[in-house]
């Protein structure tokens, strides 16, 4: 697929989204300066090119009863793309793991973990991520406050 080229009407599209995934057409329409339909036709086209991935609701964890964020460096015994992808694919399948990432540097991985209390952490240890196979070591960090939490991407500074 070629790439997708944002202009600045795309890009404030893309702004007001990120702030409101929920806004009217005719209300974005308003707030880029254009009509309804092509307003429309480009949220399509974005949503079409993979810009946009979906829409979602933002949930307390707090108020649902998982006030603890836990950051979980792991080290494997060995890269190997089997073994990578053998770790990815459990870690995808585990409700704690809010996100994963493959890391450069001293550690393999870095997750962050939800979980209600340190009991729960310590059951996911030991119940999942101490039987995974190739793990190496697991070094944890728990959060004590967020200082910034954001899930808008920076859109002005990307490609045109």
């Amino acid at each position: 697929m070629p790439e997708f080229k944002l202009d600045e009407i795309d890009r404030r599209i893309v702004q007001a989204l990120q702030v409101d995934g929920r806004i009217s057409v005719q209300e974005l329409a308003g707030k880029v300066g254009l009509s309804p339909s092509p307003c429309a036709r480009r949220v399509r086209l974005l949503e079409e090119a993979g810009i946009i991935e979906g829409y979602v609701a933002i949930v307390n964890q707090e108020k649902l009863g998982l006030p603890v964020s836990v950051f979980a460096s792991i080290k494997l015994e060995r890269q190997r793309e089997e073994e990578l992808d053998r770790f990815a694919a459990a870690v995808s399948r585990w409700p704690e793991v809010a996100d994963c990432y493959l890391m450069t540097g001293q550690r393999d991985y870095l997750l962050r973990i939800i979980v209600s209390d340190l009991a729960a952490y310590e059951r996911f240890l030991k119940d999942k991520l101490t039987r995974l196979d190739n793990v190496a070591s697991i070094e944890s960090s728990f959060a004590l406050g967020r200082v910034k939490r954001s899930y808008s991407v920076p859109v002005e500074l990307g490609r045109s």
